[in-house]
């Protein structure tokens, strides 16, 4: 992933190409592919298959776990993100005289779960506004009170790649609203940042982005202090202790915290892959990827700026992403111009989101902007 040989043996669909939307979709490595083509074998088995698919969940949990720098017990699995912060509400059952802080940096898995609520039952959402595209705590520190249920943030936004000051944060939460849940979604940061948000009492993200697996899959982490308070109330089977007990049409004991949000049978296939994706990750290390792909970040800020060109998020050299946004009004030109390259990238009306994991080079950052040189 990061050299040249091992870039060309992991990831033969790169080439030819310059693939820079991993905060968007990833391109898994050959082990994964095979991972997948493992589960299918497996599948195939029937019944007989089970006695492969429990272990890997397992195993999964194991790596994923290593991951988030928390105990295996404190890890869970459901189907996506926008599964985990449903449960998430379920499991809160927020009320009137409640509030929830969500940022405009915010992916909408994460914020609207509180504005769909039933009147009776809608948290009074207060929104945390970005000043040039970052995040200041200053602003946050108005919004916090004692009647602060829920803190929800990203710690990199999929906007414009901004990196929440995680332990500023943290500390201001629990002084000013000791009450809160501090939920953090890492979608965009695990497997390609050193995070460090392990205390935050609930961590949630999907499985197809800079993980490098495929979708059908939803991690979530919680750690063993906040169990008691964010158990769902769903229903379902995986997640009850007492699911096939003689007392099971009487009462549902759930399993506490992170178990609970695994109400259904296991994504095999996606597990299978994130075990792999995540052990592979795990093999390179994620401070080397980092240490390899923020100096391109870093030079892509430059590179637009020397075009004029604002990016959406101040560059951030300590504690940075791996995502760079920005707008202009002719999008759709340089995208064209950019696919004519076979350069992929992000593009909605009016914005270009660009991205760089551990197999990008700075060819790669180089030849997009030459090519946004040429098409501005």
């Amino acid at each position: 992933m990061l050299t040249d040989s091992s870039r060309a043996a992991d990831f033969p669909a790169l080439h030819g190409i310059h693939y820079l939307n991993t905060a968007a979709e990833s391109i898994p490595p050959v082990c994964v592919s095979e991972a997948v083509a493992e589960y299918m074998q497996h599948k195939s088995l029937g019944m007989r298959g089970r006695d492969f698919h429990f272990p890997r969940v397992e195993a999964c949990r194991e790596i994923t776990a290593k991951h988030l720098g928390l105990a295996t017990d404190e890890v869970s699995f459901c189907s996506c993100s926008s599964e985990a912060y449903n449960l998430l509400a379920n499991a809160l059952q927020l009320t009137r005289n409640d509030e929830v802080v969500v940022t405009d940096l915010d992916f909408p898995a994460g914020a609207t779960p509180w504005l769909t609520a039933p009147d009776h039952a809608r948290p009074v959402t207060r929104l945390w506004e970005n000043r040039g595209g970052a995040l200041d705590l200053a602003d946050l520190a108005g919004l916090l009170n004692e009647r602060t249920a829920l803190v929800q943030v990203s710690l990199v936004s999929f906007y414009n790649g901004h990196r929440i000051p995680f332990p500023r944060l943290r500390d201001m939460v629990r002084q000013l609203a000791p009450a809160a849940v501090l939920a953090v979604d890492i979608t965009q940061a695990i497997g390609r940042v050193v995070l460090d948000c392990q205390d935050a009492d609930i961590l949630i993200s999907s499985t197809h982005k800079w993980t490098l697996g495929i979708h059908g899959g939803g991690i979530i982490g919680i750690p063993q202090k906040s169990a008691a308070r964010l158990t769902t109330k769903a229903g379902g089977w995986y997640h009850i202790a007492n699911a096939f007990d003689p007392d099971r049409f009487e009462s549902a004991r759930i399993k506490p915290g992170a178990a609970s949000f695994s109400v259904g049978m296991p994504s095999f296939a996606a597990l299978y892959a994130l075990n792999t994706s995540l052990r592979y990750l795990d093999h390179i290390g994620v401070a080397k990827i980092a240490a390899h792909a923020d100096p391109l970040v870093a030079r892509v800020h430059e590179g637009l700026k020397e075009l004029g060109i604002a990016p959406l998020c101040p560059a951030q050299p300590e504690n940075g992403s791996g995502i760079v946004a920005f707008k202009h009004e002719n999008t759709a030109v340089i995208n064209e111009a950019l696919l004519a390259e076979n350069i992929h990238v992000m593009h909605q009306v009016g914005r270009i989101r660009i991205a760089l994991h551990g197999y990008n080079t700075a060819e790669d950052v180089e030849k997009l902007l030459a090519t946004l040189r040429g098409a501005l």
